[in-house]
This record gives structure tokens, sequence and C-alpha cells, in this order.
């Protein structure tokens, strides 16, 4: 519809209306496209190895001591539910917890063997808790293995928590998983975990793509 992926996200936070939404990338033509859509975008390095590293660096240029909580909404996720949004912020506050995330059923099997698709193991199913730890996050998963679920990528930080996370180096299990929120579990920062309403599709693929092309430029 004439909107880059990255305006979408950014505009889908800013209706989440939770707090200020800035757009952190390391290309010039991201900074544009953002500004010219009517956000707030921050030029970052381009050595940063993960997402949540070049976060910290878009914190650190805005230079704001009032911030509490950093939520890490990625962008290839132009689809995400407004309402999980404010649901993860919400249970952050209630639980005064370090960091959480969203999870959501997986109603489709071959999803178990999808790499592109990562996965969370909870201590408690998330039906029965509102927000237990994570256990593990993996690429591949037995479906019979009890509290597996469809990870979303989004972040809820302590401004503390994300401090602590970025100062320690790469764990093993995250440079061989390629997943960063292994060196969150492998450092013991706990991880917790609410229900998303639905596993919106991330872009992660050509294939992913043009499915929320459809989606998008469909009008009933």
């Amino acid at each position: 519809n004439g909107i880059s992926i990255i305006s979408h996200v950014f505009k889908k936070a800013m209706k989440s209306n939770i707090g200020e939404v800035f757009v952190a990338a390391e290309d010039q033509e991201i900074i544009d496209d953002v500004n010219k859509n009517g956000g707030q975008a921050i030029l970052t390095n381009s050595h940063h190895k993960t997402g949540t590293d070049r976060i910290y660096e878009a914190l650190q240029k805005l230079g704001k001591s009032d911030i509490e909580l950093v939520i890490n909404l990625q962008g290839d996720e132009p689809l995400m539910n407004i309402e999980d949004i404010r649901k993860l912020h919400n249970q952050m506050i209630i639980t005064e917890s370090e960091l959480g995330t969203l999870a959501a059923n997986i109603k489709d099997k071959n999803l178990y063997d999808e790499k592109n698709v990562v996965k969370v193991e909870t201590k408690e199913s998330l039906e029965n808790s509102q927000f237990p730890k994570a256990i593990n996050f993996m690429r591949k998963s037995n479906v019979k293995t009890k509290n597996i679920y469809h990870h979303l990528g989004i972040y809820c930080y302590h401004v503390e928590t994300l401090k602590k996370f970025v100062s320690l180096d790469q764990s093993q299990n995250e440079t061989k998983y390629k997943l960063e929120q292994l060196r969150a579990l492998d450092n013991n920062i706990d991880i917790k975990v609410t229900l998303a309403s639905n596993a919106p599709i991330g872009i992660d693929t050509k294939e992913d793509f043009m499915a929320i092309k459809k989606i998008m430029e469909y009008k009933p």
C-alpha cells in the first residue's frame, strides 16, 4: 500500500500508545523513509551483532534518564497485535520483571521443524500462568514436548537489564543457534513470557513477504 515494512512497524508501535517510538537502524535509507512517513529514527553503528545491542546504542544517543522500560519491537513484525504489545508492557509493570516477551500457540505442527520460526519452552503453560519463565529457546523442537510456543519478535527490558545484557559477551549457545535471547538465559537473566492472542507472520523469507503483502492489500 505504498508504505515500507519498517514504517508499518513503527506506526503499529505508535498506535499501542505506550511511549515514544524510535526506529534504530544502521542505514540512512531507512532513517529517511521513517522520517518521510512521520516517524522518529536514530542512525546507529553498523558493527552490532544483535538488535539488542543496536537498541542500547539508540537509547544512549537519546540521552534520557527517566526511562524505565524499553520495548524492542523487531522491524520485520508489521502485523503484531497492538493489544498484545500492551499486555506485555502491563505484565512487566505488574510483576516488576527484568525482561519479558510474547509467544503464541502453535497450531500448525509443521512449524516445530521450521527453523525460521523460533520456539520457546516455558516453565508452566501460558494458559495457566500469567508470566512464567522461559526455560529455553530453539529453532527446532519436539511436538510432544510440553509448553512449547511460537516466540514473537518483541522484548520488553528494564533499562538496567538492557545495560547488563549488552555488557555480556555473546554466549556459545547464542552464536551456535543464532538466538540472542540465549545470552540472557546463559547468564541467569530471567525471561518471562506472556501469551499473545495470535502468531502474526514475521518476515523471514520472500514467501513471508508475499503472504503479508496479500493480507495488507486485501480490502473486503
